[in-house]
């Protein structure tokens, strides 16, 4: 295969960037985001450099409050990418890291019971 032209995936997605090319080589972030982790983006100021286009989509995706995994779904990258992408925007200023979001409590024992007996006599 000849280096010197781009692979592509397919017409739509364009040519394929390797993920290390994406993180800078980088492969674990600080460990600063859980899935769970909310974070909101901190409108830039208006100067500075651009950001790379995954950097800047998940920028425009925290304009309202995200979890991490929400970001990584919609982004279409990898946890492990969007973590260390999410660390370079927070160190950079970008970002605000808000508590993380508490799961439900599971429900009543005495209520799941009756749920699945009410099923059971359909």
């Amino acid at each position: 295969m000849n280096d010197s032209v781009p692979l592509w995936f397919d017409d739509e997605a364009g040519p394929l960037v390797r993920l290390y090319a994406v993180t800078g080589g980088r492969a674990r972030a600080s460990g600063r985001f859980d899935l769970m982790t909310v974070v909101r983006a901190v409108p830039p100021p208006g100067h500075g450099p651009p950001l790379p286009p995954e950097q800047r989509e998940l920028h425009l995706l925290c304009a309202r409050p995200r979890t991490v995994a929400d970001l990584a779904s919609d982004a279409g990258l990898p946890l492990g990418v969007v973590r260390v992408l999410l660390d370079d925007l927070l160190t950079a200023g970008l970002l605000s890291v808000g508590p993380q979001v508490q799961p439900a409590g599971l429900p009543d024992p005495h209520l799941l019971r009756r749920v699945i007996d009410g099923l059971r006599a359909l």
